[in-house]
């Protein structure tokens, strides 16, 4: 519904609209049920916390979805809850509202004034721009991409890092932020020549996540590694790397000496992917 977002009088309408439902957002986290299975709670304008308004969008029988940005109400059966902690367990429809209420609050906190001048910005497009009063310009969302990719070998192992930060237990593929003038292929080859000292080929684009945490996009590859070469890790950023097989990524998994990326992420699918079917049962990431 973009080329509407600046109509005043459509949104009102949409807001007086007793069918208009109503998510509320604070500190990344929303109202949730959990019976008889997770969904997201969802209030009626005239309930909703004062905030911020977003709009989400329209279904397919014109029902309209808002986020709004403030204190979460008292509901009976639900409960606060993060993405990281109830996404998995969502409906596509539920998750997806709830990733797009999380990241447009993450932007407007921390978006709230104009770069050009230092001037504090309003709220404009229900929510999808801020605009300077000062100069007139107009800023949308930020999205930060971010490569993450599966890097295999000639014997179709895998590799699996933990960073500095991490529990003993956890592993996970490579990751990292796209730099200014790269192509998605170059930060991929560039990331895994910084963070294990591998080169690879046969870039294979599988698949992409929103993330807004805060606000990232996820774009997935697998890698093949070069034959012969030595992993090095960087320091600062890999604490320990190893290649599995799928037998040794299984018993790993199953004797809890590693724990895999959460199924709500891209990372855990791509290791599916590889691995054939769903990864075993483990600890949540």
């Amino acid at each position: 519904m973009s080329a509407r977002r600046r109509d005043d009088d459509w949104i009102a309408s949409l807001w007086s609209d007793p069918r208009t439902r109503v998510v509320a957002v604070e500190g990344g986290k929303v109202l949730v049920s959990h019976e008889p299975t997770p969904r997201l709670v969802f209030l009626p304008p005239d309930r909703a916390p004062e905030g911020e308004r977003y709009l989400l969008g329209l279904d397919e029988d014109g029902i309209a979805y808002f986020a709004v940005s403030g204190p979460l109400p008292a509901v009976e059966a639900a409960e606060p809850a993060g993405l990281r902690r109830v996404g998995a367990l969502l409906g596509d429809r539920d998750s997806g509202l709830m990733t797009h209420a999380v990241a447009m609050q993450n932007w407007h906190a921390t978006h709230t004034h104009c770069p050009r001048c230092g001037t504090p910005t309003e709220l404009t497009s229900v929510g999808h721009t801020r605009t300077c009063p000062a100069d007139g310009s107009d800023h949308f969302p930020r999205v930060d991409p971010a490569v993450i990719m599966l890097v295999y070998d000639s014997d179709d192992r895998i590799l699996l890092a933990r960073g500095p930060n991490w529990p003993g237990d956890r592993r996970s593929i490579l990751a990292g932020f796209v730099e200014p003038g790269e192509s998605l292929e170059q930060a991929v080859a560039r990331e895994v020549h910084e963070e294990v000292g591998l080169t690879i080929e046969d870039i294979r684009y599988l698949g992409s996540q929103p993330w807004p945490l805060p606000q990232s996009l996820m774009v997935g590859f697998f890698a093949h590694a070069h034959d012969g070469q030595t992993l090095r890790p960087d320091a600062e950023e890999i604490e320990d790397a190893a290649w599995y097989t799928r037998d040794e990524l299984r018993v790993a998994i199953e004797t809890k000496k590693v724990v895999p990326p959460g199924r709500l992420s891209i990372a855990s699918r791509l290791i599916s992917r590889w691995y054939g079917s769903e990864l075993p049962a483990a600890e949540p990431f």
